[in-house]
């Protein structure tokens, strides 16, 4: 079995429990090395997880000869510029999603994956979760019939970083490295998840609005879109929505049921039929990037194919650019 020597570029929150402790969960696989530009946070990650090396110099990493794989978790801006540097390196990179800022620079990555010869994967770890693959096994048994339309509907409070100032604000709200505000953050698992189920997304439309004045960015964003097949759906998305709308919900209508579940809060999966209304409770693993990491170091070492690649994830960043009118 060949084994992965994981090298980060990265190590901030989504490092700590998402996926970071995951990698070692698996046979064949360990974390080497780390690197922040913050000497302060590659030290302190490498010490408090037991990692051999830390850098402050992503080439550095990426040039170690102990390591034959990376993993991206940066802002999106960075994800091309790394994930290209690490393929002509050689390597297999492993990206956060989305997979870029852009729908262009996830066509720059998945020329030169191409052109290498080298694996670029992405983390829609939610595919991989038990709780979506019920969600997605209850669709495709037919269980609420012939699929004839899908909602999207997220809404929730500003967060208490939301209000500073904007040269304060968190990185997720500075479009030239997030590619758009919250949006662009937590849509991608929603998108994703809905064309991992009906399949690629080939129209798409949408108004876009800042209505809290909190930041620049759009913080209101309402869609529709048609899978290929003829499947249309619609999303609405908020994020400066007072308490009471607080709201993590996709409906999929059929015509004999339907379906709904939530992608962030984890609420039951319910399922409304004629026999009446079913509460699905499904668990997920403690770090829940483990199914996903896994699957990528077995397809890796050879001895299993993860379907997350680049070019399975790009439709997402073109559906995103699509609804923010970037395309």
């Amino acid at each position: 079995m060949k084994n992965v020597s994981w090298g980060f570029i990265g190590c901030g929150e989504v490092t700590e429990k998402k996926s970071g402790p995951a990698f070692n969960e698996v046979p064949g696989s360990h974390v080497e090395a780390v690197m922040s530009r913050s000497e302060d946070k590659a030290r302190g990650y490498a010490e408090r997880h037991h990692i051999r090396k830390w850098y402050t110099d992503a080439q550095e990493l990426i040039d170690d000869p102990d390591i034959n794989a990376i993993y991206i978790a940066t802002p999106p801006a960075s994800h091309a510029t790394y994930a290209i540097m690490s393929m002509r390196a050689g390597k297999p990179v492993f990206v956060e999603k989305p997979l870029a800022a852009t729908y262009d620079d996830c066509v720059r990555i998945n020329r030169v994956s191409e052109q290498t010869g080298v694996p670029c994967f992405v983390a829609y770890y939610r595919r991989y979760l038990p709780y979506f693959k019920t969600v997605k096994d209850l669709v495709r048994q037919g269980t609420i019939g012939k699929v004839l339309s899908v909602q999207l509907n997220f809404s929730c409070p500003p967060r208490d970083l939301d209000y500073q100032l904007s040269s304060n604000l968190p990185w997720r709200l500075q479009t030239n490295i997030s590619g758009g505000g919250y949006f662009y953050d937590l849509a991608p698992h929603q998108l994703d998840l809905m064309q991992d189920m009906f399949g690629i997304i080939m129209r798409a439309h949408g108004y876009c609005t800042n209505r809290g004045g909190l930041y620049a960015p759009e913080d209101t964003v309402n869609a529709v879109f048609e899978f290929e097949g003829g499947l249309s759906g619609s999303g609405s998305w908020c994020f400066v929505a007072h308490d009471s709308a607080r709201k993590d919900r996709i409906e999929v209508v059929g015509d004999l049921g339907m379906l709904s579940f939530s992608v962030y809060e984890q609420n039951p999966i319910e399922l409304h039929t004629s026999e009446g209304k079913k509460i699905i409770s499904v668990n997920n693993p403690t770090y829940v990037q483990l199914p996903i990491i896994r699957s990528v170091i077995e397809d890796i070492q050879g001895i299993g194919v993860c379907k997350c690649t680049s070019v399975s994830a790009t439709p997402t960043n073109w559906v995103m650019d699509r609804i923010l009118g970037k395309l």
